[in-house]
């Protein structure tokens, strides 16, 4: 193999492998300290060994490493990838990229952990740390847009390619002031006055930001086949017409027994089949084939799920229970970890996709998720007639959370595997590159 050539393709798997590699190691972290966090639970007399690292803020660092870490950093391989970052001089700069989202969540874990927050879920950035992650997306922005003006193609072909990565750059600019402006508690959206929780429109809002992100990634990682553009089209008008909706419905604290709070959210369910639909119209590698269909399986039950939580008389009952904590992980651990292993799958290829296909981990995570749903549900579903349940311990209460607990082991063994899988990985490549001579390949 060329010197050259060579040196450019480990620059590449160097960049998109730190960051997969990043985010297994964050997934196994937070699954390890939702194992810990668990135990407790079943023994309270463990708590006071906690001292003031709480159950409360371990919980942040467990909420948070997930969805920045483990969610959030396999869409910088994705970037890299789609940006031609991890090719050329700029790939040694991708490694260093993903060192600085990984610090920056250090920082946020010791802030959480000292008691500082903002008080916000999902957004509890606060002090220095709140000046640190939007520096690391600054970070990742910088090395796209000059990966952007140094790959930029304009002929015929390309045009369209120019405008979506155009479009992407400027659409990630005011992420970090977003953040920063988002994680200030001066500021709040609007609530449902009857439970304290969000409002119809504020649900179809955010519904509608995760379904943008569906509608592009596609393009940044698998071809375009026939009829992508008539699905494409219908995807649009339905997204657009639901933005209309959004707007019509306002953005003010209002009820959700009001029909048209839940009327409007039971649009959302269109997007079931919709997206099934939209997926089936690009080409992917065969690899992906059982992690696509677990994504496509956990999207239909958040959607569905959620929108049956929302409705008169069942929100009511579950607001602020256990059956929410199970909602919220059918959304992180089902639907958006299926997804981002789907597309990590994809990024990967066919030849480095073994390490997130293997079999017995693929089950131990995906059956740990739907039990843990399952049994955590039921908890809050008892929970919301009864608040003494998950307070006052008792057998039926206490079978539960044990079982919680195994799903927790089960899911944390597959993310695991997975790591040290990926780790194997890196060992294989760098003992392929000291082994290659010219003219010999290795397997």
């Amino acid at each position: 193999m060329d010197e050259s050539v060579r040196t450019a393709e480990a620059g590449r798997s160097a960049g998109v492998t730190a960051a997969v590699q990043h985010a297994l190691g964050w997934l196994v972290f937070g699954n390890a300290l939702g194992v810990m966090i668990a135990i407790p639970l079943l023994l309270p007399r463990l708590n006071p060994w906690l001292g003031e690292w709480t159950y409360g803020r371990w919980m942040m660092v467990h909420m948070n490493t997930a969805l920045f870490g483990w969610c959030s950093l396999p869409m910088l391989a994705l970037l890299f990838k789609a940006y031609g970052a991890d090719r050329g001089s700029l790939a040694p700069w991708c490694r260093p990229v993903v060192w600085l989202w990984s610090a920056a969540l250090v920082v946020g874990s010791y802030s959480w952990l000292q008691g500082h927050s903002s008080g916000k879920l999902f957004l509890d950035w606060s002090g220095y740390a709140r000046f640190f992650f939007p520096l690391a997306l600054l970070a990742l922005w910088i090395l796209l847009a000059i990966a952007f003006v140094r790959n930029r193609k304009r002929g015929a072909g390309e045009r369209i390619k120019f405008l979506a990565r155009l479009t992407g750059l400027l659409s990630l600019l005011p992420v970090p002031i977003a953040i920063f402006a988002a994680s200030s508690p001066n500021s709040y959206p609007a609530i449902d006055p009857a439970t304290g929780g969000p409002t119809g429109a504020s649900q179809l809002e955010s519904t509608l930001g995760v379904v943008l992100i569906l509608l592009a990634v596609p393009f940044g990682v698998a071809r375009p086949l026939k009829g992508v553009r008539r699905t494409a089209s219908i995807c649009c008008a339905v997204f657009f017409a639901e933005c209309a909706l959004t707007a019509l419905l306002g953005s003010g604290d209002v009820s959700h027994r009001i029909p048209a709070q839940y009327l409007s959210l039971a649009s959302v369910l269109v997007w079931v089949p919709l997206v099934r639909a939209y997926y089936a119209r690009f080409e992917w590698t065969p690899a992906t084939r059982r992690w696509r269909t677990a994504f496509l399986a956990w999207w239909a039950g958040l959607v569905i799920t959620g929108w049956i939580m929302f409705l008169p008389g069942v929100l009511d009952r579950v607001k602020f229970t256990d059956a929410l904590v199970g909602h919220s992980l059918l959304a992180v651990a089902g639907f958006l970890s299926a997804y981002v292993i789907f597309i990590l799958v994809q990024v990967l290829g066919e030849e480095d996709a073994w390490i997130l296909n293997r079999t017995w981990s693929f089950y131990a995570w995906n059956l740990g998720v739907l039990a843990y749903v399952v049994v955590i549900m039921v908890a809050g579903w008892v929970e919301g007639a009864d608040p003494a349940f998950t307070i006052v311990p008792g057998t039926a209460r206490n079978v539960l959370y044990v079982i919680r607990l195994l799903t927790g082991i089960s899911m944390l063994a597959g993310s695991v595997e997975w790591l040290l899988a990926s780790l194997a990985l890196k060992t294989k490549r760098s003992v392929s590159r000291e082994l290659e001579l010219p003219g010999v390949k290795v397997a």
